[in-house]
């Protein structure tokens, strides 16, 4: 893979800019948590894992730019930074899982000393985005069993190393599938209003050669209808405890579609995904983002002035219309609840893909 979503060198977080792609390849150096979490809401950053991993560097960062060895004071600044940096995308669980996985760190190691503290809590965030690979590519190995050989797949958003410290989620399972011999084809929908789909998938698989047709949002019914789509298969910025997914908005429009056509809809999503305090889908806060996104695109406004605009950046799926989720220790069927409990506390351990339900 030619490029590298997320980068810590000397003492910097270095971050591919995704709001440049496909036209640039530009990285941007954050060296402040203040900079981390603005990458974060401006989508410099993007993808429900990548910014879980961006937020824990941007706890260390956090923490470095305290000049205080006092621990009360320490511990009161990083709160305030992982208030900072959760505010920012209030969807995506990863982005509290990895925020908390530091602070837990931090008050572990406080009273060890400033310099013992920083390094305990760089391990930590080197250590969050070495598993977030890990996991990556044991879901691509444990989900391209799903994937016939053959088959054209269809994507929504971008869940590929973009969205990911490498390799991907559902991207990685395609990827894996072709790592396995298997011909695959990849729909890749636009995604609107950013275009993600357009922009960053078909960059991405272009990049690693995996044959792949750009199609715009409303067409994926219509090759549904004709044969040409196979299966379906998305990421996920929070999986409820009942199997609701929470995702870009538009992926329940996929899942419907794929229902009524009788094919397969899988989600892809690490553990750090899943969100068993939060019930159902109903209860995942939904993220607003700018109207300017449905109206302006590249500086050029598409719409009247006047008009006026609802853009929720995620929908989300019920449990009911989604084929199975994988994960990195196996792949989760129904019934959801009871079995993403088992997964989650690790009730598969072998090294056997495994299917739970």
């Amino acid at each position: 893979m030619g490029f590298k979503t997320l980068e810590w060198k000397k003492g910097k977080l270095y971050l591919l800019d995704q709001t440049k792609l496909p036209l640039q390849e530009i990285y941007i150096a954050c060296s402040t948590y203040q900079e981390v979490a603005r990458a974060i809401r401006d989508m410099v950053v993007r993808g429900a894992p990548a910014i879980g991993v961006a937020a824990a560097f941007g706890m260390l960062l956090g923490a470095r730019q305290s000049k205080s060895r006092t621990p009360a004071v320490l511990k009161k600044h990083m709160n305030h930074v992982a208030r900072a940096l959760i505010s920012t995308r209030p969807t995506a669980v990863n982005l509290v899982w990895a925020a908390e996985r530091m602070r837990a760190k931090f008050i572990k190691n406080l009273i060890r000393g400033k310099q013992v503290l920083l390094q305990e809590l760089e391990n930590q965030a080197v250590k969050i985005l070495e598993e977030d690979l890990k996991a990556n590519q044991e879901m691509g190995r444990q989900g391209q069993i799903l994937i016939p050989d053959g088959v054209s797949v269809l994507t929504h958003c971008n869940a590929g190393a973009l969205a990911t410290s490498g390799y991907g989620t559902a991207l990685g399972v395609i990827r894996a599938a072709r790592e396995a011999g298997k011909r695959v084809h990849v729909y890749v929908d636009e995604t609107r209003p950013l275009l993600q789909g357009a922009r960053l998938t078909a960059w991405e698989l272009m990049k690693d050669r995996i044959p792949c047709t750009l199609i715009t949002d409303n067409m994926a019914g219509w090759l549904m209808a004709q044969g040409r789509i196979h299966l379906a298969i998305t990421g996920a910025d929070r999986i409820a405890a009942n199997g609701d997914v929470a995702n870009k908005i538009g992926t329940y429009s996929v899942a419907l579609l794929c229902r009524a056509h009788r094919i397969p809809f899988y989600v892809a999503a690490p553990l750090s995904t899943i969100d068993l305090s939060t019930e159902r889908g109903e209860k995942i806060p939904i993220e607003q983002r700018a109207s300017t996104e449905v109206t302006i695109l590249q500086g050029k406004r598409l719409a009247p002035d006047a008009a006026k605009v609802y853009n929720p950046a995620f929908d989300v799926t019920p449990h009911r219309f989604i084929s199975a989720i994988i994960t990195e220790r196996g792949i989760v069927q129904r019934p959801y609840r009871s079995n993403l409990k088992k997964i989650f506390f690790g009730a598969t351990t072998d090294d056997d893909q495994k299917l739970i339900g």
